[in-house]
């Protein structure tokens, strides 16, 4: 359904027409290979085409980053290293975050704006997203003078001490689903810890990493930040094979990070990875209904399923499933589906055609094994939403808990739903998958509380909550879900090498 403030629906032109309108306001003018602290073009010349998953229409055409503008790239980046970041202070490097947090609020509401058309999410969602990354510069800008040696104690006339320097060149590769967050993710504690940068954005959201660069080209020293656009393979590969490159952080697909992990491996480079997810959301029986439903809808539902974190296992027990379904259903099928560049717009399209297609697979082949579909399952009915990357909410039961299903990550508004009755069997289920990124749990006890989060395999457990990202709380994966932490003042050590200097007072 697609509505604006209760008013009759809308058709498929007044979207495209708003959209349109909306992308002529807020595309940056910049849309070139930032290298250098310059605009550039593509060594090969060669463009490709970021899309509007809402309306299907061409949003912008970018340069396509390879090999050769990598090593631009990284060459751009180890200059400015060598010749004047290394030497820039902890005090001007928090006061340098603090300016691009103050850039990113200032232009908040385009930001936000950008996200949507690029990335299809609710504008609400995205403002959210604007907020937090301003916040995450603002958090390591404070976290910058706190990065400490120590003194070792030792016998005899000598002094030990350890102090923590940058890598120098890191590479960083971000995702599609929360564009603007993850550079910012990425690119605040690696400048924090004195690190020089290449970004390599997802090549169906690099728009908000452009405009980032546009607003503050006049901030940094040229080089110490660059950003190549491209594809995967043709970008991202060499970057992580670049010898230049002595750190990488990638956020993904498990599949993608284990590659990330190889490449790095044959010049042994540090890195950091955060990967997928297939999360559990455990329903006590004393858990109140009314908050259960909403934090499961907000568990699998938010950014249209599109989180690493998202619960898309749903453990609720017999005695109340019933009635926990019956709401949760009501709440599913209430969900406003439309132009996300409408405040009413609770679920917005996913990023691609190609992710509709994914989905929906994995709901076509559950529906085969003879899993019940409660609702959704489909795009929605509405032709105003027709040309855009649309599914719908989606509740499965009556599956198999080893079915590819349940056990891969499908990165949609899918959420498959198990009852249970007895906890160990439960919590064996639970960590039944590959992944270990998030889990969460709902009930009034918190004895029960307790014990849940302890049994959970899962590097974050959210209690009677779910999508909270505190900043100074690390986040990371267990067992596939990645290594390393982001988000806490743990991780500028991630973007630092320790050195021990021993000396001898002889």
């Amino acid at each position: 359904m697609t509505t604006e403030s209760g008013d009759a629906p809308e058709d498929r032109q007044t979207i495209s027409d708003r959209h349109a309108d909306t992308a002529a306001e807020v595309v940056p003018d910049q849309l070139g290979l930032y290298i250098g602290g310059e605009w550039v073009e593509s060594a090969s010349g060669e463009t490709f085409e970021t899309r509007d998953p809402t309306t299907g229409d061409v949003l912008a055409e970018l340069q396509a980053g390879n090999a050769d503008d990598v090593d631009r790239a990284v060459t751009a980046a180890q200059t400015a290293f060598d010749e004047e970041w290394k030497q820039t202070g902890p005090a001007k490097r928090q006061k340098l975050l603090e300016t691009i947090a103050d850039r990113i609020s200032a232009n908040r509401e385009a930001f936000a704006q950008l996200e949507t058309l690029d990335n299809g999410k609710p504008i609400n969602e995205a403002r959210a997203d604007v907020y937090l990354a301003a916040e995450h510069f603002r958090y390591f800008a404070g976290v910058t003078r706190s990065l400490e040696g120590e003194t070792v104690p030792s016998d005899g006339p000598r002094q030990i001490q350890t102090v923590h320097e940058p890598f120098g060149v890191v590479g960083q590769i971000i995702p599609w689903n929360f564009p603007l967050l993850m550079a910012s993710w990425k690119l605040a504690p690696a400048l924090a810890a004195g690190n020089t940068i290449v970004l390599k954005p997802a090549e169906e959201t690099p728009l908000t990493a452009l405009k980032l660069m546009a607003e503050i080209d006049d901030v940094l020293p040229d080089g110490v930040v660059n950003v190549v656009t491209g594809f995967g393979p043709d970008a991202g590969e060499p970057l992580t094979k670049h010898s230049g490159v002595h750190k990488l952080a990638f956020t993904g697909s498990t599949e993608i990070g284990k590659q990330v992990m190889k490449n790095a491996a044959d010049r042994v480079a540090d890195v950091t990875l955060e990967l997928g997810g297939k999360s559990p959301l455990v329903i006590f029986p004393d858990a109140n209904l009314k908050k259960a439903v909403a934090i499961t809808n907000i568990a699998i539902f938010y950014n249209t399923g599109e989180c690493c974190t998202a619960g898309s296992r749903l453990f609720v027990h017999k005695d109340i499933a019933e009635e926990f379904l019956e709401q949760l259903t009501e709440t599913a099928e209430s969900l406003t589906i439309g132009d996300p560049l409408l405040d009413d717009t609770r679920m917005g399209p996913k990023v691609s055609t190609e992710q509709v297609e994914r989905t929906l697979s994995y709901v076509e082949k559950a529906r085969d094994a003879g899993a019940t579909i409660l609702t959704g399952g489909a795009a929605p009915e509405d032709d105003a939403l027709e040309a855009g990357s649309f599914v719908s909410p989606t509740l499965i039961t009556n599956i198999d808990h080893d079915h590819e299903a349940v056990q891969e990550e499908i990165f949609g508004p899918v959420l498959e739903v198990f009852e249970w009755d007895d906890y160990d069997e439960m919590m064996a289920l639970a960590n039944d998958v590959d992944y270990g990124l998030a889990a969460g749990v709902v009930t009034d006890d918190l004895t029960k509380a307790n014990k849940a989060a302890r049994d959970l395999e899962a590097g974050t457990v959210w209690v009677n909550q779910y999508n909270d990202f505190p900043d100074g709380m690390p986040f990371g994966g267990y067992k596939q879900s990645g290594i390393g932490r982001e988000r806490a003042r743990e991780t500028v050590y991630h973007y630092t090498q320790t050195k021990s200097i021993d000396i001898s007072l002889r």
